[in-house]
């Protein structure tokens, strides 16, 4: 099996080396990232500026100048000579449920495998620190091996796992996007010239963890896998919509 991985925390981010580092066990294994952290770049790509791919000497990682999206991109069409079987992203440091997939880099790297037809499993973390990695790297090497032979291919897992020894995880569940609350409203400062300077708030807070949803089951120490899709299309607005243009 040959396996692309990829990230939003960096090439040099320990979720991504470490989880390279396990995989190698069971498949062919390349790495292209991001050069940096490049966390809630969701799906952009770089289409304004030349990127550059480089070579790490260190662990012969790929690195791009560019997003999560860019790396996959340019990995597909153009520095590989393979298409690979999987692609994987992360671990990232911090979970992604609920409304966060919207945003979210490394779900952005697993999406974009994913709309070349290529099954891709992103895993997060649910707390930020990376404590309990190598729990993690377990987790998401079993998730790799299995075969979800009643999904239908290709197919997108976003996977998050709670920060917990691996005995003390409950088992896998299958889940669906929670919803968070608004954001918190963003920070606002002035710099040393006097200038409006605001940073973005904290996420909302769950709205919706009800039983069924990610949020609920990583609070339980399950890991959650839900399974997404990239047809945004309201069926329901549209059926009206239709109506209201007869």
């Amino acid at each position: 099996m040959k396996i692309l991985i990829s990230n939003d925390d960096g090439y040099l981010a320990p979720g991504i080396t470490t989880l390279a580092s396990a995989l190698t066990s069971i498949a062919e294994v390349i790495v292209v990232a991001p050069e940096k952290d490049r966390s809630g770049s969701s799906n952009s790509l770089s289409l304004g500026q030349p990127l550059s791919v480089r070579r790490s000497e260190n662990n012969g990682f790929y690195f791009v100048n560019g997003t999560p999206s860019d790396c996959v991109h340019i990995a597909l069409t153009g520095l590989l000579n393979f298409q690979p079987d999987l692609i994987v992203s992360g671990i990232n440091q911090g979970g992604n449920m609920a409304d966060d997939i919207l945003y979210s880099g490394t779900v952005a790297a697993a999406t974009e495998g994913f709309l070349f037809g290529i099954s891709s499993i992103a895993f997060s973390q649910v707390q930020r620190g990376w404590a309990e990695l190598e729990s993690a790297v377990i987790v998401a090497q079993r998730i790799v091996e299995q075969r979800f032979r009643y999904l239908s291919d290709p197919y997108l897992l976003n996977v998050n796992i709670p920060n917990l020894p691996h005995d003390q995880l409950r088992p896998a569940v299958a889940t669906r996007l929670g919803r968070r609350n608004e954001s918190k409203d963003s920070i606002h400062y002035k710099d040393v010239c006097g200038n409006d300077i605001y940073r973005i708030g904290l996420p909302g807070t769950p709205r919706d963890a009800s039983k069924g949803t990610d949020f609920y089951a990583v609070a339980k120490n399950h890991v959650s896998i839900t399974p997404l899709h990239t047809d945004l299309t309201c069926k329901i607005q549209l059926d009206a919509l239709r109506k209201d243009l007869l």
